[in-house]
């Protein structure tokens, strides 16, 4: 059976577990050839085919970024995919990635920042994680990353505040944590007591 013959469309299943079971064991075998079968699907005729392929790898990702690297490409193509689904994988692709790969995702800094405004909940809270990742490895990059990072703080409904916040943190250091605290505190009026408490437990790890 190969790794295609294991994704959820074709064990007639939709869940999500047969996808992640493949992605555990290609990462475990650490089996390129089946994941580069599953990458060359991303661009099946059919959108569940391509759906559970952009699944696995993203699994990978979460468990060995090395692994997927090489279809960095794939993922940042996709951002522009008809299909919100693709995009937010994408999106998590890119997030496990951001470290590995920061020039080629800062290569397409426009591509990522309109996925971001312009997609779905879940594009925004991963495009967040991942333009944070990308700053924090260069200076250069952080100059321009941070302030739309902190633009995103500012303008984010108050409950996701904490949890941009905690994505963000990454991306601080000395030349900037004192604009990040400022920014954040400055919306502490529109939490709940839950959410206050969240994101001051984040501002004393700093």
């Amino acid at each position: 059976m190969s790794a295609l013959d294991k994704i959820a469309f074709f064990q007639q299943r939709r869940d999500e577990e047969p996808n992640q079971a493949l992605a555990r064991e290609l990462a475990a075998t650490q089996d390129r050839l089946g994941i580069q079968v599953i990458a060359e699907n991303l661009w099946h005729k059919h959108k569940s085919v391509r759906s559970d392929c952009l699944g696995v790898l993203y699994h990978i990702g979460y468990l060995n970024p090395s692994l997927i690297a090489g279809y960095v490409g794939d993922f940042l193509k996709l951002l522009k995919d008809k299909e919100n689904r693709m995009v937010w994988g994408a999106m998590i692709g890119l997030a496990t990635l951001a470290e590995e790969r920061p020039t080629e995702i800062w290569n397409h800094l426009d591509d990522i920042i309109h996925a971001i405004e312009h997609s779905t909940l879940i594009t925004f809270v991963w495009g967040i994680k991942t333009l944070a990742l990308v700053a924090k490895t260069d200076p250069h990059y952080s100059e321009k990353i941070f302030p739309l990072l902190l633009g995103y703080l500012q303008k984010c409904i108050a409950r996701d505040l904490p949890l941009h916040a905690e994505s963000v943190r990454v991306a601080v250091n000395e030349s900037n944590r004192t604009e990040f605290v400022a920014v954040a505190l400055a919306r502490q009026s529109e939490l709940t007591p839950s959410q206050l408490a969240r994101l001051k437990k984040l501002l004393k790890m700093l």
